[in-house]
């Protein structure tokens, strides 16, 4: 029971952690304050700010089904992960302690919209605030798309959980979300300073997550792969 809640503990903080990321952070406040930006009631940006959230809770979802769920319909890669998963979240863990760390400079493209899909967008009104959460929750910046398919992808096959985790790590993902959409809402001149305290305390939650993937990366690289046992 223990390590179920902490595999729900850790789903939900790596969707926080993935929402407070540089990147994904930026581009939620933009969907939010360009679908609301010709909002005049406030409970409508939060609907919106709603709506984004729950399209970008679905994009992860679905990518994380379609991934858990067809890695465990192919027979051999089934029973292969079963059998030898725990070799692999060790080396993982660690491979994301070190993008959390900017250790390496990866870039992705994308993260924009074409004129066409915002003309789209715009004609759709509250509801392509929907859209653009499926949109930007598929453009995977590097430290979104490390902790979602190095972080959240492994935890929900070891624990067996193709559904329950990928929700909450999009609950998680949701959590920052919703409060900027309140400021946005009901405070949008505190929007800047929230933002930029939060770009500092993001940096060293994210510095503070990344050792302590290391660590428990390194510890059960020695337990799992080479059978040290340390007596706790």
């Amino acid at each position: 029971m223990n390590e179920t809640v902490l595999a729900w503990g850790a789903a939900v903080w790596l969707g926080i952690l993935t929402a407070i990321s540089p990147c994904p952070l930026s581009t939620n406040i933009a969907a939010i304050s360009y679908v609301g930006r010709r909002v005049e009631k406030p409970l409508l940006v939060l609907l919106a700010g709603l709506l984004y959230t729950v399209g970008r809770s679905l994009a992860y979802l679905a990518v994380a089904v379609l991934v858990t769920k067809g890695l465990f319909s192919i027979p051999g890669v089934s029973n292969f992960l079963q059998k030898y998963i725990n070799l692999f979240i060790g080396p993982i863990m660690l491979i994301v302690g070190f993008l959390l760390l900017d250790i390496w400079q990866i870039s992705f493209a994308g993260g924009g919209i074409g004129m066409g899909l915002q003309n789209r967008i715009d004609k759709m009104g509250i509801w392509g605030a929907g859209v653009l959460g499926i949109i930007f929750a598929l453009a995977f910046c590097p430290v979104s798309a490390g902790l979602f398919f190095g972080g959240l992808i492994p935890l929900a096959i070891k624990n067996n959980s193709s559904i329950l985790l990928p929700v909450l790590y999009g609950f998680g993902t949701a959590l920052p979300v919703i409060v900027f959409a309140l400021f946005l809402a009901f405070a949008a001149h505190w929007v800047g300073a929230v933002f930029n305290k939060l770009t500092v305390i993001e940096i060293w939650v994210r510095r503070i997550t990344a050792m302590i993937m290391i660590l428990v990366g390194i510890y059960l690289i020695l337990k799992d792969n080479f059978g040290l046992y340390f007596g706790f």
